[in-house]
């Protein structure tokens, strides 16, 4: 396979035949992040559709583990009204918020008062999703940090990651790749090679039901990980799949890979038969405000996603969440008319 200065970059055998090309446009499944704003048009603060209620630390300490339980309660009985309207509106992926139960690094779920009530919302949510053919995913936080120096923070890290895992057990949802929950290494210390290792060592304490979903994804910024960078330090020790993002791979491309190539590198390490993931957004600071960093993302979608004809879903991580999605749907034979 030639790179883009036409030399060799890897054999034609470092792919293996998932990485599939097809000549018409396909079916794939497109989402959004978290937030639906459609729903919240026009509606009172108080009244609004969000699965992220949550508190400041000290109302959770005053108020304690009673009222983080109420305001999870009705986090997930909004989460069962979104997935009805994204099936509603066509759109078959979505990523669920992290913030679901305040606070909840303070506690275990089966803690809460409203747990039954809670675990039953959540199976019926898992339905809406399974019944529909939405695909659900997890972002947890940056906080999340697997290969941290410090034992107390990959202590918090594996609980933290274990809780998503479990909130996607309450929903029924089957423990694979398809359901993934990801993350980054978040740490190059003191080297990347030191970090990625205990990344990888500190996989193997975390349970079956984050294992077989956990996927890790390429960073924005050159003194972190590419897509080459985590085939090569994680995906080879450990299966772990790498979510392939547009706009971090812009920022931070493998050298001497084109997108196209980079976007194949990752797409090969998922498993058969898991349609792979990968994130899509555009720099703000190209299209929006010129005076914002390159890093930022933007509010719309302005140009046609090159798929280069390959099979993988698409994660929206734009401003405008649905809105942006169901804009894109609707102007793409516009977008494409303009491009050509």
């Amino acid at each position: 396979m030639q790179g883009r200065f036409g030399y060799q970059i890897f054999p034609d055998s470092f792919f293996t035949n998932r990485v599939k090309h097809y000549y018409y446009p396909m079916e794939r499944k497109f989402g959004y992040c978290c937030i639906n704003l459609s729903l919240n048009e026009g509606v009172k603060k108080k009244d609004r559709i969000t699965t992220n209620r949550s508190v400041t630390k000290k109302t959770f300490l005053s108020r304690g583990i009673d009222y983080a339980s109420e305001l999870a309660l009705q986090n997930v009985k909004d989460l069962k009204t979104i997935l009805k309207w994204n099936h509603e509106n066509n759109i078959l992926m979505y990523r669920m918020s992290s913030d679901m139960f305040p606070w909840c690094s303070e506690y275990e779920f089966n803690a809460l008062p409203n747990i039954a009530k809670i675990k039953e919302t959540l199976f019926e949510a898992g339905e809406i999703a399974l019944s529909t053919g939405q695909r659900i995913t997890f972002h947890p936080s940056p906080y999340s940090v697997l290969a941290s120096l410090r034992e107390d923070v990959v202590n918090n890290s594996i609980k933290e990651l274990r809780q998503h895992g479990e909130i996607m057990d309450m929903m029924g949802l089957p423990q694979t790749h398809y359901y993934p929950i990801n993350i980054h290494v978040n740490t190059t210390q003191p080297s990347k090679e030191e970090a990625a290792a205990r990344f990888c060592s500190n996989f193997s304490r975390l349970p079956e039901s984050v294992k077989k979903r956990l996927v890790v994804e390429v960073d924005d910024k050159g003194s972190q990980y590419t897509s080459v960078d985590l085939r090569s330090m994680v995906y080879e020790k450990t299966g772990i799949p790498i979510t392939f993002d547009y706009l971090h791979n812009k920022c931070n491309p493998p050298e001497h890979l084109s997108e196209m190539e980079s976007l194949k590198v990752c797409l090969d390490t998922w498993p058969e038969g898991i349609t792979p993931l990968t994130h899509f957004s555009e720099s703000r600071s190209l299209f929006e405000d010129s005076s914002a960093k390159n890093l930022a993302h933007s509010d719309w979608i302005h140009e046609r996603i090159e798929t280069y004809g390959l099979e993988f879903d698409i994660e929206l991580e734009v401003k405008q969440k649905d809105k942006a999605l169901l804009d894109y749907h609707q102007n793409i034979e516009q977008i494409l008319c303009l491009k050509s």
